[in-house]
């Protein structure tokens, strides 16, 4: 009983209550997604009805989470996220296949995609790795140990064919850079990001180029010495040059960006002896990022080829403008925009909109719920949504900053983390600004699955918080 006082005088009720709303919300929505003006009777046989079945499972579940002594959550996140792990692998041997992703258990009427509740076992294994009194957020083994908490899970959902859940990981390292993570990482993962891109849309000696010039500009700003710089770029354009007039006279069959590999690789022992001689460790790094992305250039084009499914190439090459096919890879995001945009300022009006009515938008009630508020409700419904959202995020973070234990707020930063990576991509892709990937938008998309998985990440904080002045390690 005092256990039971205690939870609901210091519950965050601010959360609980925007927690509702956006259930509530998202309940209505899947039944305007659903429903069938032929058949208006509640069915347990329909997705409205199994979904209600899943909002009270969750409110359960909710309960329980708030129940569990909160030391738990730390004490046996290791075995919790081992746990997890090999249900994973399990899923991979012996799982079901639906919609081309083998990342469902079949329990009788029942379908659970483990993946779901893989982020929170990430997100309390992180939160106590991180929360450890000797803990270098800049120190190689712990930089390891965190980059194995994140993508293992994410390695084992991207062979179960699951690229969308498996990217949710890499969300977690914002609660890393939060804990003093180097910006630099963010940095290069942005570089990687670009890379990939022009790699897909430009030939390579024009890649190699620009990484040769972002170099030399991280050169001057690092150094900021001319002279060194001219003598840098005179040896890489010499070299390169006299790699080009031999590429020209004996094999100009041969890709262009040969001669510049060859005037890099006879320029790199230059450049690595006269950086050891005068000390310059930045610069060297610099030279090893830049071959690096070089690299990685080169593995784009094995990569998409050869490890993305032919319908995973076909989104992007469609996001990207190299290919328009809008009866086949750009056919869900095209009838999203055009149901978002025929609602116009005020919508269509609840069960009026006539898109995803006559089954226009594929995966309506699903990954493509924010097509029907974007009908019904129009820019002020949409707006009103994502002020929710928002809001949600801000009180997490504030939540998550109030903590006085260490674990509390950086798994509070790793639950912020995991809502903002879904609510983006989500409706990213529903409007044509991110590829379709397949991830739910929190507590509106239909799915028990995420919907629990939803709920005891936020209710599991929730617990946290009410102990919020207890030391949690």
């Amino acid at each position: 009983m005092e256990q039971r006082n205690n939870i609901l005088r210091n519950i965050d009720w601010f959360t609980v209550i925007l927690y509702l709303v956006l259930v509530t919300l998202g309940w209505f929505n899947i039944y305007s997604a659903s429903y069938s003006p032929d058949n208006i009777s509640f069915s347990l046989a329909t997705r409205y009805g199994r979904q209600l079945m899943w909002i009270g499972a969750a409110a359960l579940i909710g309960i329980i989470m708030l129940l569990i002594d909160s030391k738990f959550y730390s004490t046996f996140a290791e075995i919790i996220y081992i746990a997890l792990m090999l249900v994973l692998l399990g899923v991979l041997l012996f799982g079901s296949t639906v919609n081309g992703a083998k990342s469902w258990i079949v329990l009788g009427p029942i379908q659970v995609q483990p993946a779901e509740f893989a982020k929170i076992a990430a997100s309390m294994l992180l939160a106590k790795c991180m929360s450890r009194y000797n803990f270098n957020p800049n120190g190689f083994r712990w930089i390891l140990r965190i980059l194995v908490i994140c993508f293992m899970p994410s390695a084992l959902i991207l062979l179960q064919n699951d690229t969308g859940s498996a990217l949710v990981f890499a969300a977690l390292l914002i609660a890393y850079f939060r804990e003093g993570m180097k910006p630099i990482y963010f940095i290069l993962g942005l570089i990687l990001l670009a890379i990939f891109i022009m790699s897909l849309l430009v030939e390579m000696h024009i890649i190699i180029l620009t990484i040769e010039v972002i170099a030399f500009i991280a050169f001057y700003v690092l150094r900021d010495n001319p002279k060194e710089i001219g003598i840098a770029a005179v040896v890489l354009t010499g070299v390169t040059g006299l790699a080009f007039v031999a590429w020209w006279l004996l094999v100009p069959s041969w890709p262009k960006y040969i001669p510049q590999l060859v005037g890099i690789g006879l320029s790199i022992p230059f450049f690595l002896v006269y950086t050891y001689w005068h000390k310059l460790g930045k610069i060297a790094a610099v030279i090893g990022i830049a071959v690096a992305s070089i690299g990685f250039a080169f593995s784009v084009g094995y990569f998409f080829d050869n490890v993305l499914a032919p319908h995973q190439r076909a989104r992007i090459n469609h996001l990207l403008g190299i290919e328009v096919d809008l009866k086949g890879a750009g056919y869900n995001v095209n009838q999203s925009m055009i149901a978002i945009g025929s609602g116009g300022f005020a919508g269509k009006g609840y069960l009026q909109g006539t898109q995803t009515k006559f089954k226009f938008v594929p995966e309506q009630s699903t990954d493509f719920i924010f097509c029907t508020i974007g009908e019904e409700w129009g820019f002020v419904g949409t707006t009103v949504l994502l002020l929710l959202f928002l809001t949600l995020l801000v009180r997490l973070l504030v939540l998550a900053e109030r903590q006085k234990s260490k674990f509390s707020r950086i798994y509070g930063y790793c639950v912020a983390s995991i809502f903002f990576f879904h609510i983006v991509v989500n409706i990213g892709m529903t409007i044509g600004l991110m590829p379709v990937i397949g991830i739910p938008l929190p507590f509106f998309s239909y799915g028990g699955s995420s919907l629990w998985g939803f709920t005891m990440l936020l209710f599991i904080f929730l617990k946290l918080d009410c102990n919020r002045m207890e030391l949690i390690t």
